[in-house]
């Protein structure tokens, strides 16, 4: 294959469900140029109550399936799988692979001022300790609170932005911050970046919010840039999605998380891979 021939090749971003979308929302804004595929495994959603071993698996067998579509770059747009399976996934495919933990932690360095770092996300995530430990990789001294805010990937799913309910829950999880004088706060979770807006607005203007959607876009645009693989501004731009569940509530809820139509989306028998 030739070099043009790669760089008109799609990203491929695959997540446990839904929340990645916001991932695909950012790369369509920092690369509006680029095809992608996304595949959500809504079929066998959660990853964060599996075994490392099981979502190893899951994982290798999503990057299977993107391989066969012929993409350029892998996005691991999950933050159990990220935290779990990307250094297994680096040592087994060659395809560049990226997920959201690292570009969010590199982010968050960079954006405190007092070394002081909240993250939030799923109960799997902090019990992880992906983000500290990603975090102190770069610089031990920083201080990193971790807190669960499960209920948030719900309200997020249901369409909950702006109800006064989002409101006093986050109220309740985020207070736990405000003690501890952070100045920076991760968004450690792919469905988090719509609840934002009521983030900011409880943290306050002196809190950074890391988006780690953003981030990765971000990331992504400077791979593609220093592997020479950027599409060339030309031609028709194309998103596809695939599922290993039924489509419909994909449909309906991930143009929530694009905010646009999307016009199909496709299931897949992901076992075969």
């Amino acid at each position: 294959m030739n070099s043009d021939e790669s760089r008109n090749l799609p990203i491929g971003i695959f997540d446990s469900g839904i929340g990645g979308l916001t991932v695909v929302a950012e790369v369509s804004r920092k690369l509006p140029h680029e095809k992608v595929i996304y595949f959500g495994d809504t079929g066998r959603f959660p990853y964060g109550v599996r075994s490392k071993e099981v979502v190893k698996n899951f994982s290798r067998q999503n990057v299977n399936f993107l391989l066969s579509k012929k993409v350029k770059l892998v996005v691991v747009a999950c933050n159990s799988a990220s935290a779990v399976a990307l250094s297994y996934l680096r040592r087994n495919f060659e395809v560049p692979m990226m997920g959201v933990i690292e570009p969010g932690a590199k982010a968050a360095v960079r954006a405190t001022r007092n070394g002081r770092i909240g993250v939030i996300g799923t109960e799997a995530t902090i019990a992880s300790s992906s983000y500290p430990k990603a975090i102190k990789r770069i610089s031990d001294s920083i201080k990193v609170f971790g807190k669960a805010c499960p209920l948030f990937v719900s309200l997020a799913e249901e369409g909950y932005i702006n109800r006064e309910a989002t409101r006093l829950i986050a109220d309740d999880y985020l207070k736990f911050f405000k003690t501890r004088r952070v100045d920076t706060l991760v968004l450690g979770c792919t469905h988090y970046p719509l609840l934002k807006p009521v983030i900011s607005q409880i943290m306050g203007e002196a809190v950074s919010l890391i988006d780690s959607a953003e981030e990765t876009a971000l990331e992504v645009r400077e791979v593609l840039t220093k592997r020479k693989l950027l599409r060339p501004k030309s031609g028709k731009v194309a998103y596809r999605y695939f599922v290993s569940d039924t489509p419909e509530k994909f449909v309906t809820v991930g143009e929530r998380f694009l905010r646009r139509e999307i016009p199909k989306a496709r299931r897949v028998d992901i076992g075969m891979y």
